[in-house]
C-alpha cells in the first residue's frame, strides 16, 4: 500500500521551503543588482574607450591632446560626433541627462558631491548612459568624467549606478585619485582611494570605479 504525505508534512516541508527563500532570494536579487550595475558599467567603460581610440587614428595622432581635445569646447564635439546624444544638458540645468545633484547619496548615505565642477557639458546617450565630461588637463586626471549608467533613474547612488572615472592624455581611463599620477593605477592607490572615499562619510567621490577594476569587473563591496 503506497503512503501519502499526510496534512502536517506537507506544511512543514512548505515551511522550510518558505524559510529557506526568505534568507536566499535577497542575496540573489542584491547579487543581480550588482551584476546589472557592472555590466552597464562597463557598457560605458567600452564604448568611451573605442570613441577615443577611433578619435586618434582618425588624426592620425598619438594622444588626446595631439587629435584635438584641447579646451572644453572640444571635449563637447567629440561626444556629440562620436556617440549618439539622446540630451545634452547646460552646465547648470542637470535634467534631463541627470537627475537632481542633490538627491545622488554615497553608500554611507551622504551627498555624493560629482557636480562641483562648473566645467563641462552633460549628455545622455542612446544606450541610456548619462555623461558629464570635462577637460581638466591636469596630470593623469586629463579628462574627468561622471557617469550615471542608467540616467535619472534610480538608485541614483554613489557606487552603484553613479561613478567617477577619469582618463589620461593617452586615452587610459582609470579611477580617479585626489593626486594625480600615472595610468594605470596601482591595486594600492585604488584600494586607498575607495577605502577612504567610496565607503567614506565625505562628499567626494572617488575610489568605487577603481575597486570594481581591481577586482576584475565585480562589484564586491
Amino acid at each position: 500500500m503506497k503512503r501519502a504525505f499526510t496534512l502536517a508534512e506537507v506544511l512543514v516541508t512548505l515551511g522550510i521551503i518558505g524559510v529557506v527563500s526568505a534568507m536566499t532570494v535577497p542575496t540573489l536579487m542584491q547579487n543581480h543588482q550588482r551584476k546589472t550595475y557592472v555590466v552597464q558599467l562597463h557598457k560605458v567603460y567600452n564604448e568611451f574607450q573605442q570613441a577615443m581610440v577611433q578619435y586618434m587614428t582618425e588624426r592620425n595622432a598619438l594622444n588626446l591632446r595631439e587629435a584635438g581635445i584641447n579646451s572644453q569646447a572640444a571635449m563637447n564635439s567629440f561626444v556629440t560626433n562620436h556617440f549618439k546624444v539622446v540630451n545634452s544638458c547646460l552646465t547648470e540645468e542637470t535634467t534631463p541627462c541627470f537627475e537632481n545633484p542633490a538627491n545622488y547619496k554615497k553608500i554611507s548615505g551622504a551627498v555624493a558631491n560629482g557636480f562641483d565642477n562648473e566645467e563641462g557639458m552633460m549628455f545622455t546617450l542612446a544606450s541610456g548612459a548619462s555623461i558629464r565630461p570635462w577637460y581638466a588637463n591636469n596630470g593623469s586626471n586629463f579628462i574627468v568624467m561622471v557617469v550615471d549608467t542608467n540616467g535619472m533613474q534610480g538608485p541614483n547612488i554613489y557606487g552603484r549606478d553613479f561613478f567617477d572615472m577619469c582618463i589620461d592624455v593617452n586615452g587610459n581611463i582609470d579611477g580617479c585619485v585626489a593626486a594625480p599620477t600615472s595610468f594605470p593605477l596601482s591595486s594600492d592607490a585604488r584600494d586607498t582611494a575607495f577605502n577612504s572615499s567610496c565607503l567614506g562619510n565625505g562628499q567626494e567621490i572617488l575610489g568605487c570605479f577603481g575597486k570594481i577594476l581591481n577586482d576584475n569587473w565585480e562589484m564586491t563591496y
